[in-house]
């Protein structure tokens, strides 16, 4: 049960309210053994009015205490008149037990359902607060729609496995404990069966159970495809149609989803054989209990097990039937959802590789200069960056050049800290960044990225983003300064305006100046720029340039560079090369030392 400890310790900060439930079904399996216990003095009574007091009378102590209340009963008011009221008697007392019964039921499902709520929020909180603090580099490894589906399909599946069958793993067990002391009052040789016929049940249901947990781990795995196949076609219908590649996505996703259906065809053929096959078991118990307790009667002449108590016996054990199938039908739910808990469990248990330090400094203001001091980054032993020192004086250009793969975006990652160094230092002020307060760092920077962030909400708030109490005319102000105030009072409702899902209703380059006008809003001294224009149109880039330029007046700038053209004036180039600088310097400089650089410029120029 060790796997299960999250859900048990979700389920433990409301012990106070499991402890009712617990003692509302206890009462509650109290009064329907009372209840059933009442049909042997019934019995007795009916088909018995001729036998004697100490006749009725059971050998059962239980029992007999029951029949000498009636007794008294019958004695009092004598003959058919005594036997009339011992009969209300038995009714009443009968109603009154089932109506407490249920009663309890009633209050511990009203404990139950919120807890399970309770636990599957808490969970889904909890995962997708863990998303937030899990490094960059850990999506970098996963499909979009796998995590996608561990947080909705995972969690409905432990929501109706797990956390839904607890309560049958709680009520039921007692309700079938409760029956089967009672049974063993009743007779104890005729319940030495079913100490030894119930456990083989249970063993062959475990048995069969056993494979479902792999099963519901492939369909897991299946259906995370299927959401990223689904992702990827949203995302890239345009290509997909300009392509004409809709058959060969079609035929990917379908292939998965056959897959899928197979999966959980054999899952529902095996979790759905858990209930006939236990009532297929019961039977069998019950005649194997119908032959040896009729044995028992006829032998003793009713002394040693009368037919009544044999009668209560068999309709005791019938009540277990169904309580049994909800255990063995939970445990195979729980088998399913096992699955499900453990991918959950992966993203819950990842390492956070860049921690916070609770008692850090703070950093109040930037005041000299940025310094990567010996820096070397790897990544699941691949070597991103090795041996990296510069310096990045406050108010100063740094720009990162180089082929793809050099290493350029995961230097500029680690100074927000999306990563952390493998070896050496990253200093603002001389301070190492580990030291500060990880919020502390990433309020005095800002990132534009090539590709632009943008979130289904209305233009303020994304502009808003990183100052959520920002008042209306910032937001405008910070609108004219990266060029987009002019299309955005074009549009309806204006700064109101929902841009859709990833801002689709907004061109290229309105969404990239909408980015900017999120960095001007939050007004950080230190920038991380992305190349913003390389994939905009002429008029485009000029109106995302002038708003890159105005961005970068006094701060100090980090620019990934894509087109060489754009970092011309920078303080100082640096050129990266398998993940070492392998040049450095100014533009001119870069140029007449006739190497790398030179040559990346001459390629650009002759495209």
């Amino acid at each position: 049960m060790k796997k299960f400890s999250r859900i048990f310790k979700y389920i433990g900060r409301y012990s106070d309210k499991l402890l009712l439930y617990f003692i509302f079904t206890l009462l509650a399996t109290v009064f329907g053994v009372v209840s059933i216990a009442m049909l042997t003095p019934f019995f007795d009574l009916i088909f018995r009015p001729e036998a004697t007091g100490n006749q009725i009378l059971s050998d059962n102590k239980v029992i007999a205490y029951i029949n000498k209340i009636l007794l008294h009963i019958i004695e009092t008011r004598g003959g058919i008149a005594g036997r009339m009221a011992a009969l209300t008697a038995i009714c009443g007392f009968l109603i009154v037990a089932i109506v407490l019964k249920n009663l309890f039921l009633y209050l511990s499902n009203l404990l139950s359902a919120p807890i399970r709520s309770a636990v599957i929020t808490e969970l889904r909180a909890d995962l997708y607060d863990k998303i937030l603090l899990l490094p960059v580099g850990y999506f970098t490894e996963k499909r979009k729609g796998d995590i996608m589906s561990r947080m909705t399909n995972d969690i409905s599946e432990i929501e109706g496995s797990i956390v839904g069958t607890l309560e049958g793993l709680i009520k039921d067990p007692i309700t079938v404990l409760g029956y089967l002391i009672f049974l063993v009052i009743i007779s104890p040789a005729l319940s030495l069966f079913l100490l030894i016929l119930l456990p083989v049940t249970g063993f062959l249901i475990g048995r069969i159970s056993r494979k479902l947990k792999r099963q519901s781990q492939d369909a897991a795995i299946k259906l995370g495809e299927s959401l990223s196949i689904l992702d990827e076609t949203l995302g890239g219908l345009r290509v997909i149609k300009a392509f004409m590649a809709e058959k060969l996505l079609r035929n990917k996703f379908f292939t998965i989803n056959d897959e899928l259906f197979r999966l959980r065809k054999n899952m529902a053929a095996r979790r759905d054989l858990a209930s006939p096959l236990t009532e297929v078991l019961g039977v069998i118990v019950l005649c194997v209990i119908l032959y040896f307790g009729g044995r028992l009667v006829l032998e003793s002449g009713g002394k040693g097990l009368a037919a009544s108590e044999l009668l209560a016996y068999i309709a005791s054990f019938a009540l277990i039937i169904n309580p049994a199938k909800n255990i063995s039908t939970s445990f195979f739910n729980i088998q399913r959802g096992a699955a499900a808990l453990e991918r959950v469990e992966d993203v819950l248990n990842a390492k956070i590789t860049v921690l916070d330090k609770p008692s850090g400094k703070q950093l109040d203001t930037f005041n000299s200069k940025i310094e990567l001091r010996n820096v070397s980054f790897s990544y699941d032993d691949i070597s991103i960056l090795k041996n990296i020192n510069l310096i990045i004086e406050k108010g100063k250009t740094l720009a990162l050049v180089g082929s793809s793969g050099s290493g350029k975006s995961t230097l500029a990652d680690l100074i927000p800290r999306f990563h952390d160094a493998t070896s050496g230092e990253v200093l603002i002020d001389g301070v190492n960044i580990k030291d500060y307060a990880l919020s502390s760092v990433r309020q005095h920077i800002s990132i534009v990225t090539q590709e632009p962030i943008l979130f289904n909400d209305t233009i303020a708030a994304n502009i808003a983003l990183g100052a959520p109490g920002a008042a209306m005319a910032d937001i405008e102000h910070a609108a004219k300064i990266a060029n987009a105030y002019d299309f955005i009072s074009k549009k309806e409702d204006a700064f109101q305006y929902n841009i859709g899902d990833r801002g689709t209703k907004l061109s290229g380059g309105e969404r990239q100046r909408l980015t900017i006008a999120r960095a001007v809003l939050k007004n950080p001294p230190i920038l991380i720029l992305d190349e913003a224009t390389s994939s905009l149109d002429t008029e485009s880039e000029r109106l995302v340039q002038d708003a890159i330029n105005n961005l970068m007046e006094d701060r100090t700038s980090i620019v990934i560079a894509h087109r060489l053209s754009t970092v011309r004036h920078a303080d100082e180039i640096i050129v990266l090369q398998k993940g070492e600088i392998a040049e450095r310097g100014t533009h001119d400089a870069l140029i007449a030392l006739n190497g790398i650089y030179r040559k990346l410029v001459e390629m650009q120029e002759v495209k």
